[in-house]
């Protein structure tokens, strides 16, 4: 098992979203966030004083799923991310060791 942890700009869930899904891929947590990279941040006017945002709002997205998953997966979210400009976001994968469904108990890819 994989967990893919996403960071992408805000107006770009709902298309993640909707791709992930495309594939069967349903379970997912999203996070408010705020970071900043090469795009470093910028500088904004308020009430007539100039101040620089150093850390801009993203959104986390994370999906635990099966290894034969994956490369679409990512294929998906890099293609639904994706906006050409500075500040497209990362995405990062993780192995998963163990994985339980509280409820039913269940583990694995079949807690999934």
């Amino acid at each position: 098992m994989k967990k893919i942890d996403a960071i992408i700009k805000p107006f770009k869930l709902d298309d993640v979203r909707e791709a992930l899904s495309d594939l069967g891929i349903s379970g997912l947590t999203v996070t408010e966030v705020k970071g900043f990279g090469r795009q470093k941040g910028h500088t904004e006017l308020y009430r007539g004083a100039e101040y620089v945002v150093d850390f801009l709002p993203k959104i986390k997205i994370e999906v635990v799923l099966s290894d034969d998953k994956l490369d679409a997966a990512l294929e998906a979210i890099q293609n639904a991310a994706r906006t050409g400009k500075i500040g497209d976001g990362k995405i990062f994968v993780y192995t998963v060791e163990q994985a339980i469904r509280i409820r039913t108990g269940e583990h694995d890819e079949d807690a999934i």
